[in-house]
């Protein structure tokens, strides 16, 4: 009972820190922010943390916290809007959603939908965040036992499920972890200082990328110039019916199955590296053998809405407990959030063991924050509902050069470099063609975010177990194959032997039409190329830096080896195989008016423009070509929506004290702010 005599005072501390009025001021604007960057099909919660990445810097620790909860909270509750008014996954967690809630709101039942959605999904999250409470007191001491080797191991745990679940083809997940896994090791390494993939005459790659550069470009990059391909307001028609209280109604009716599905989607939660992109469909699988009736499903089913929406947000809870608990993240938002977490304040919190053992107050208060965000997110996502509908029929051309805007504002603050644009660019490029060839961008994101944990815990643990083998080995065999080593490994290879077989029912990237060899074989081609030169530039590290040396190239011969067997089954199946799939063959990307090098040099327009003349002049020359040319739109229409955007960037930087991206202009000429 010891556990509760600190938990429970650490409770009162925490609710008392969070309500404070400008703490409930922050909670709310995350709330508002994540019901905004939820409308947006494809954004979702990596891209929502990674735009207010960089204002975390110095932020006090509960202020910070209070805005990435109230986004974290709500993104999986907006994103229903995607899912039921536009057919269009508005995240990787809902896409089991669209199924039955797009047929309802075709039918005129959209409101009913929505509020069986929201009602489902503040009860899943409120179910998360009471787990959450109940796991951290029960788990607190076992947590604060483990070691470097078990830290080793469930990052391996956590590197394992990821690769191999998130994408229908098991080698091109495992291939796309060690790419980013690769990606991640650029720069100069901490144990002995060898620089990897980077040379002191280009003094960028030292650091290595910035997460948020790598969230930004893998996910926000690739939905923006998709659905600006398209060339079309995301939805038709902007009604949403009667029939809210019907909605709560359903949900009552069906509230054990609300229940048995918010279990799974903490349980889906708990396990590092799952995350959003199974959830949905374990919990819409259930829903679907626990039904009497399965004729109605795909059609518009009720049920088929429940289900996954309360594994959907339940699952936020279950994934902040190997991210606060161990120091892993349960899914791409939880990485980035990870990543956040170590930039508030002097930067001396750090999630994992230390902070239940340092920052009870402060775990606690992520607890007491997320019940608060779910229960404010629904009311504000029943309270917008209208709005937002009508938001759906704006063309997406007038919305995307905004877009375009806050990315590259939010980029450029991660390093204050303008190198960073550059790298949004190449990083986005890679998650277009990830994308586009079924390749899993989770999976990518993971790799990265781990690349560094992986090899600080084998480095250490490896000076530690050397230490305890030159006493004797029995103490070294213990010390490294302790009980719970031995546990994780075996759930290491049961998630591999299981994520397999399962490998071809989970869609990361959603559907996707199998073409020709020749477009994936040439990606396929160009990924093992880089991975190679990784490799060998590993290799010429010097010996006596091994520490260095050995993750990149272990991580890279197991990537390498992926590719070519990929390469070789590519070679011997025939065309149309589903190793092949490629979104131009069909489907929206295959059918949209615009090309991708010609909607993607926009936004390399924009870069260009900044390296010249400064971001915000670029800004505003940017937008008016782009409403004049491309959005064909009036003079007077194009002058409001630039001065609409520039006076935005303006307020939002002078507000933060963020500065912009300067060109060759203010190298030579002394102007004045904003234009300096």
């Amino acid at each position: 009972m010891d556990f509760l005599t600190g938990a429970v005072p650490a409770l009162a501390d925490a609710w008392a820190l969070i309500m404070q009025p400008i703490v409930l001021g922050y909670l709310f604007l995350g709330v508002l922010l994540g019901l905004c960057v939820g409308v947006f099909p494809g954004l979702g919660g990596i891209a929502g943390l990674s735009l207010v990445l960089p204002f975390m810097f110095g932020m006090e620790p509960v202020y910070g916290l209070a805005l990435m909860i109230g986004m974290l909270a709500v993104v999986p509750t907006s994103d229903t809007f995607a899912s039921v008014l536009m057919g269009i996954p508005g995240s990787s967690a809902s896409q089991a959603t669209v199924l039955d809630g797009f047929p309802m709101a075709q039918k005129g039942e959209a409101a009913r939908a929505l509020s069986a959605a929201f009602a489902s999904s503040l009860f899943g999250g409120l179910v998360g965040a009471a787990f959450l409470t109940l796991f951290i007191l029960v788990a607190r001491p076992i947590v604060l036992a483990f070691g470097l080797p078990e830290m080793l191991m469930i990052t391996v745990l956590g590197l394992s499920m990821v690769a191999v679940l998130a994408g229908r083809i098991a080698l091109k997940g495992i291939a796309a972890a060690g790419l980013g896994m690769m990606i991640g090791t650029i720069g100069v390494a901490d144990a002995g200082g060898s620089l990897r993939m980077a040379s002191y005459d280009f003094p960028y790659l030292t650091d290595g990328l910035k997460l948020v550069i790598v969230g930004l470009g893998i996910f926000a990059v690739p939905e923006i110039v998709s659905l600006l391909r398209q060339d079309r307001s995301i939805a038709k028609e902007a009604q949403l019916g009667a029939g809210w209280t019907e909605g709560v109604k359903d949900w009552f009716n069906n509230k054990w199955l609300s229940m048995r599905c918010s279990i799974i989607g903490v349980i889906v939660g708990v396990i590092p590296g799952l995350g959003g992109s199974v959830v949905d469909w374990i919990a819409y699988g259930h829903t679907v053998q626990t039904t009497k009736d399965k004729s109605n499903f795909g059609k518009g089913e009720i049920r088929g809405v429940i289900g996954p929406e309360s594994s959907n947000n339940a699952k936020e809870g279950g994934g902040l407990v190997p991210t606060l608990l161990f120091g892993i993240p349960g899914s791409g938002s939880m990485a980035i959030f990870i990543g956040a977490v170590a930039l508030l304040g002097s930067g001396s919190i750090e999630v994992g063991p230390q902070m239940l053992k340092s920052n009870l107050d402060i775990t606690y208060s992520i607890v007491w924050l997320l019940a608060l965000a779910n229960v404010l997110g629904t009311l504000l996502c029943i309270a917008a509902s209208g709005g937002i509908a009508r938001l759906t029929t704006i063309r997406f051309t007038y919305l995307a050069p905004f877009l375009f805007m806050l990315i590259s504002f939010a980029a450029f603050q991660s390093g204050q470099n303008f190198e960073d644009l550059l790298a949004l660019f190449a990083i986005g490029l890679i998650g277009i063609f990830l994308r586009r060839f079924d390749w899993s961008r989770p999976a990518f994101l993971i790799g990265f975010v781990l690349s560094n944990p992986v090899e600080k815990f084998t480095n250490q643990a490896f000076q530690v177990a050397s230490f305890r083998f030159r006493k004797s080995f029995e103490e070294g065999m213990d010390y490294v194959f302790s009980p719970i080593v031995i546990i994780l490994i075996i759930i290491t290879v049961i998630s591999v032997v299981v994520g397999i077989r399962q490998a071809k029912k989970i869609m990361s990237e959603g559907e996707s039409v199998a073409g020709s060899k020749r477009a994936p074989l040439l990606f396929l081609l160009c990924v093992s190329a880089y991975i190679s030169f990784a490799v060998v530039d590993a290799s010429m590290i010097p010996d006596y830096n091994m520490t260095d040396k050995i993750v990149p190239l272990v991580i890279g011969g197991i990537a390498l080896l992926c590719c070519l067997v990929l390469f070789a089954q590519m070679v011997l199946r025939p065309e149309g195989d589903t190793i092949f799939a490629d979104k131009e063959i069909a489907g929206d990307d295959a059918t949209a008016p615009h090309g991708l090098w010609a909607t993607l040099s926009w936004l390399a327009s924009l870069i260009i423009a900044t390296y010249f003349v400064g971001f915000i002049l670029a800004l505003g020359g940017f937008m008016i070509s782009f409403f004049r040319i491309r959005a064909q739109s009036s003079w007077g229409k194009t002058i409001l929506l630039t001065a609409a955007g520039v006076a935005f960037m303006c307020l939002m930087a002078g507000a933060l004290n963020r500065d912009f991206p300067p060109g060759l202009l203010q190298g030579a000429v002394d102007l004045p702010w904003p234009l300096n």
